[in-house]
This record gives C-alpha cells, sequence and structure tokens, in this order.
C-alpha cells in the first residue's frame, strides 16, 4: 500500500466521508440549474447543505498559490456537463462556512455559472483544518514543491511541534517533510527558477550541498542555460566541492614523499565529505591527520538550520534515551 493511499484514506476518515465517488449520488447533476425547493432533508443526506457559493470563504491554510487556469476552465467544462460528482467540505464559521476542501471544485462551479454547491459540513479544529489542507494538496503532483514546503514550516512553527510529530500525525514518512523544508534554505533566485518550473524539485536538492549561495545561484544558472539532468547538476556540484577542497595535503598530516598515498586518502575524504554534505543538507569538513585522528565539521547559516541539524542528529538519540530511561 503507497503512501498516497494511505494518505488518501486517512483524509475521508476524519471527514467522515465515503471513498467511492459513487457515494457521491446523493449530489444532483443539476444542482447548478436551480432546482424546484425542496425540504433539505429530501435534497440532502444528513451532514451536506446545498450553499450560495459566496457564502463560502477561501481556506486560510490553504498551501497552494496559484491555479492553473487551464485546468479549472477543463474541470468547469466537466461540472456542466456531468455534475459535480463530489461536494466541498466546509465548517461553519460564524453565520458563513470556511472551505476545508474543494477549492479547485468550488473555483470550476463558479466559473460555470453554478450559483449554490453541494457541501459536506464537519466539525473540526483549525489544527486539523491545517493538516486536512496538507494531506490534500501533498498528494497533488501538480503543487509546486515550494508550497508544500511553506505549508509543513508553517504548520512546524504555528503548533510548535516537531517534523516528527507531523509526521506520525499525517502517517508519512519524516524525510518527505525534512527534503521539503530544506528547499527553502535555497536563496530566492534558485526558489524562484523552482516555483516557475525552470528547474525541478531534483535539481534543487542537488545544489544543497554546496551551502554556498553564490555558487548555489551560479549552478542554478548553468543548469537554466544548458539544460542540465540532475545527474549532471550533481557532478557539476561534485566538482565544485573538490575544487573548494583542492589542498589534498591539508587534510591529512605526512611529508611530501608520501604524496600518493595521502592524494588517496584525500579522495576518500572528498568522498565521504559528499556523501554527508547529501545526508544533511549543508557542507560538511572532515579533517584527519596521519594517525586517523581528525574533526568533523558542519556547517549552518542560522539558527534555523542549526535546530534543523540538531533535531535530525540527536532527535532519534533522545527519543530512545526517554524510552529506556522510562
Amino acid at each position: 500500500m503507497t503512501k498516497e493511499r494511505r494518505l488518501g484514506r486517512g483524509l475521508e476518515a476524519l471527514l467522515g466521508m465515503p471513498n467511492e465517488v459513487g457515494d457521491a449520488e446523493h449530489v444532483p447533476p443539476a444542482l447548478g440549474a436551480e432546482p424546484e425547493p425542496q425540504p433539505a432533508a429530501a435534497e440532502q443526506p444528513e451532514g451536506y447543505l446545498e450553499l450560495n457559493v459566496y457564502e463560502v470563504d477561501a481556506n486560510p491554510y490553504q498551501p497552494r498559490q496559484s491555479f492553473d487556469e487551464a485546468e479549472i476552465e477543463s474541470l468547469a467544462a466537466s461540472i456542466a456537463q456531468h455534475g459535480l460528482l463530489q461536494p466541498i467540505v466546509v465548517r461553519r464559521q460564524d453565520q458563513r462556512y470556511q472551505l476545508i476542501s474543494g477549492e479547485r471544485r468550488l473555483r470550476a462551479a463558479i466559473k460555470s455559472g453554478w450559483t449554490r454547491v453541494p457541501a459536506k459540513v464537519v466539525d473540526v479544529e483549525d489544527r486539523q483544518v491545517a493538516e486536512l489542507a496538507i494531506v490534500e494538496n501533498l498528494q497533488r503532483k501538480d503543487l509546486n514543491p515550494l508550497e508544500k514546503a511553506l505549508s509543513f514550516d508553517q504548520y512546524l512553527k504555528r503548533y510548535e511541534c516537531t517534523q516528527d510529530d507531523l509526521a506520525a500525525r499525517l502517517d508519512i514518512d519524516r524525510s518527505t517533510i525534512a527534503n521539503l523544508i530544506r528547499l527553502l534554505e535555497l536563496p530566492a533566485e534558485v526558489q524562484d527558477a523552482l516555483r516557475n518550473g525552470e528547474i525541478t524539485q531534483g535539481h534543487a536538492r542537488a545544489l544543497l550541498p554546496l551551502g554556498d549561495e553564490d555558487e548555489q545561484c551560479q549552478v542554478c544558472q548553468q543548469v537554466c542555460r544548458e539544460s542540465l539532468s540532475v545527474r549532471a547538476t550533481e557532478m557539476v556540484v561534485q566538482d565544485l566541492i573538490r575544487t573548494a577542497d583542492a589542498d589534498p595535503l591539508s587534510l591529512v598530516g605526512g611529508d611530501a614523499s608520501d604524496e600518493p598515498r595521502q592524494r588517496v586518502r584525500n579522495d576518500q575524504l572528498a568522498m565521504l565529505e559528499q556523501e554527508f554534505r547529501v545526508a544533511l543538507g549543508t557542507k560538511v569538513e572532515l579533517r584527519q591527520t596521519a594517525r586517523g585522528r581528525g574533526r568533523i565539521i558542519v556547517h549552518f547559516k542560522n539558527n534555523a538550520e542549526f535546530e534543523r541539524l540538531h533535531d535530525e542528529l540527536c532527535g532519534a538519540a533522545l527519543q530512545d534515551s526517554v524510552r529506556q530511561a522510562g
């Protein structure tokens, strides 16, 4: 069973909704055509309402910042022909309703000329609304990875929880959260290129080990200019890292007569440095003496990155200690 299947089922279970489109048969295809007034109970099952589209406010936790107009047009044409196969999901907010799920459907229905839409009304708290917005959009391949990253980052800050906590609540791997949030460490120029589709998430992740923002921007420009693949980008980054550590004798003690052996050992250290940098998403330096003693230097640019590294390096060990102590 894939993570996407688990996420989808969790969303429906939390909302108390069916997971089969066929269960939406209670929603009449001609709903937008202003049906004759009937008792609400006769039209919709319990928990469903027919709402004026202008009574529904946007979801403040929606991570999606832009919508593809062509996609909305296509969905509008489908709704006009087949009706709305699934209701939108809302919660009551004062005398109005706040959208939880189904913003694309709502936009398409309005574009089709509908004035009223079927809605499932649920009773959920703010934190659940934020989680539902993340779950709904996490599975969408057309959602920009930076929008996903921002939704994770905003949730973690708003509710002061760890990546492990959020991963458990959403039933996803913590690495999914960590890998996306790392994209927010990239300079604005690189983020813009990713947002505009000039580079992919794979390209962006390949730039993270560089650590230096100027180099990240330069390689990003090279990727766009030369249409480099992700693999080619990784090789460019590795070459830059090796160049930065160009003095082979500085890492290992010994005299010049032992230079061939030292060069081999330094190549090995450079490879290890690259593995550390990819794993941690930041610059890592290794320093080793001829007797095998040495240091590992982990760089960080700000407090947020320090806290992320601390969680990644120490979080699991601290949790194990707590469990053993208990």
